[in-house]
């Protein structure tokens, strides 16, 4: 538990410092400054999954909600493996039905792409050194879950997009990311404080994406050359992460 609570703390920290560095720039749009109490929701989130590691309580709770499964559980429900892109999905789906968000399609996309590559890095990382069990036993990689991670960036990359144009969009993406986090627990593949680490990590990434959006697209993408235009767009498919570019002259 030691190495989880250090790189939890380390992930806090860096996205609080890059965050900060967002926040000291004079020329950021207010939309895309960091604001501390953003940060409540995802490290509550986050924190109970640590502490469920070694929590006798919790761990009772797990064990708890997995024999309740078991008793009702007919057979595996795999909507799971479609539904945590759902919320992303989603906003590009708006988009083309005339329901614009708050950015343009490549803006939006290095954001995406950005959340994604933060919240897969850290899960990764985080099941490679917590070794937890799965609750059906297949392996040991449980924590965090990485459908509710990638549902939760989506359902927050869908508030942010649309939070002004109506809050009902934000609250079904995030329905439905909340719905991945179940299913993933009915489908006895992941413990509840997995889930919970899964959401606030999600929830952080995308936060973060968007408090980096201004230095990223300043410092890196912005083209010196009017005429011509650049697009790199960050990937992450479940199992590999990389960088597409593209460039029109």
């Amino acid at each position: 538990m030691k190495k989880i609570s250090l790189c939890l703390v380390f992930l806090i920290y860096c996205q609080f410092g890059f965050a900060q560095q967002a926040l000291d720039s004079t020329k950021i749009n207010k939309d895309y400054k960091f604001n501390y109490k953003q940060l409540i929701i995802p490290t509550a989130l986050m924190t109970y999954g640590v502490i469920g590691l070694e929590s006798d309580g919790l761990k009772l709770v797990n064990s708890n909600i997995r024999a309740e499964v078991m008793e009702d559980i007919d057979k595996k429900i795999t909507i799971d493996d479609f539904s945590q892109y759902a919320p992303a999905a989603a906003v590009y789906g708006l988009n083309l039905a005339g329901i614009h968000g708050k950015n343009n399609f490549k803006d939006r996309t290095l954001i995406l792409g950005t959340s994604y590559l933060i919240m897969a890095t850290t899960v990764t990382s985080l099941k490679h050194i917590a070794k937890v069990e799965r609750p059906d036993g297949s392996a040991f990689n449980s924590f965090p879950s990485g459908h509710t991670g990638t549902a939760f960036v989506g359902a927050e990359f869908m508030w942010q997009e649309y939070k002004d144009e109506s809050i009902w969009y934000g609250i079904s993406g995030y329905i439905v990311a909340t719905g991945t986090g179940v299913f993933r627990m009915y489908n006895n593949k992941h413990w509840l404080t997995d889930v919970a680490m899964g959401a606030g990590i999600g929830i952080l990434s995308t936060k973060t994406a968007y408090w980096l959006f201004p230095i990223i697209n300043e410092k890196i993408f912005k083209s010196k050359n009017k005429n011509k235009s650049a697009l790199a767009i960050p990937f992450y498919n479940g199992k590999q992460a990389g960088l597409a570019y593209s460039i029109q002259f």
